[in-house]
This record gives C-alpha cells, sequence and structure tokens, in this order.
C-alpha cells in the first residue's frame, strides 16, 4: 500500500502523477521513497513490466553519469564470462518471480512468459536504473545493480530531493523550485 503523502512525493520526484504505485519498495537515508513497486497490469489490463522504478531524481542522476561514462557497455560485455552472465540471469529469474508474486498479490493475471524483465536482463544490460532498483527494493538479488549502487556515491548526502507534503502545505514540491 502507498500513502496519499508517498504518493505525492514520488508525483514531486518524478515530475508527473505515477501510474500504477503499488508501494514503496525503498527509502532513502532522507526517509523519502526512491524506490517505487508497480503493479505488473494497469487497471486496463496494460502490461506493466517495469516492477520497480527509481523514483528519487538524484539517484536517478548519479546512475545517468554512469551510464553515461559507459558502464552498461562495460557490463554487457563481462556477460561474456559464464559466471557473470549466470548471476545475472539469476538476477532476472528474481525479478520475474517477484512480478509474478506482485500480480497474484493484486489479483491481476501474470505477464505472459517471455515478457521482459528490467535494465536489458538477462541478455545485455541495457537500464541501469532498472538493476539499481531492482538491487535497492530485493538487497543481493541484483550484483550490477549493487555494483551501481557503490559506485554511484551518496546521492542523499545533500539531503531529501523534494519537500515531503508534511514539511508544508499542499503538494509534494522539487526542493529546486523552492
Amino acid at each position: 500500500m502507498i500513502t496519499p503523502a508517498d504518493a505525492a512525493v514520488v508525483a514531486a520526484q518524478i515530475g508527473r502523477a505515477p501510474r500504477g504505485l503499488r508501494a514503496v519498495a525503498h527509502r532513502c537515508p532522507c526517509g523519502l521513497p526512491d524506490v517505487v513497486e508497480t503493479v505488473p497490469r494497469l487497471p486496463d489490463g496494460t502490461p506493466f513490466p517495469t516492477l520497480y522504478y527509481l523514483t528519487c531524481p538524484r539517484a536517478a542522476a548519479a546512475i545517468s553519469g554512469l551510464e553515461a561514462a559507459g558502464t552498461m557497455r562495460e557490463m554487457t560485455a563481462r556477460l561474456a564470462d559464464d559466471e557473470t552472465r549466470a548471476m545475472l540471469e539469476r538476477a532476472h529469474l528474481d525479478y520475474l518471480a517477484r512480478r509474478d508474486a506482485a500480480a497474484a498479490e493484486v489479483g491481476v493475471d501474470p505477464l505472459p512468459p517471455g515478457t521482459q524483465s528490467a535494465g536489458g536482463m538477462p541478455n545485455r544490460v541495457k537500464c541501469l536504473h532498472a538493476l539499481v532498483a531492482h538491487e535497492l527494493a530485493a538487497p543481493g538479488s541484483n550484483p550490477f545493480g549493487r555494483e551501481a549502487l557503490e559506485a554511484a556515491g551518496q546521492w542523499w548526502s545533500r539531503g531529501p530531493c523534494v519537500t515531503a507534503p508534511d514539511e508544508r502545505p499542499g503538494e509534494a514540491v522539487p526542493k529546486e523550485a523552492e
């Protein structure tokens, strides 16, 4: 379950109304959501394959910097190693199992076999944001996500990325807008 206050924070973080919110999957050290879990299908039945979303704009910017530096290409090249490939396959299977469990919990059909998981798994690294969100939501589940987290540094060190609704009347707002 997600509270209205958490939904307002997430909307401020991503700059739009979020779709398919199910729960806060992880909280930043500042206390605000930084990863949310979504439902596997939207109310109209549309598949929504990405279970975990990294919502904190500071975390997303740190991860974007890693992507721009070529980290995804380097990680994908490492998949030529059987052990590394098996590691990402395990992360992929964990993600699929969690997504299927979420579908069962909300009473919707699971997504069809063969539906993508997230971040390019298991054959490549396409989106570090998705791998990091998976690792934050389920610690120990995604070694590439963990590696990216370690490389990203402490994005939370400047404090909350938005003002929570209980700190200021009205909706949550980005810190930069204050």
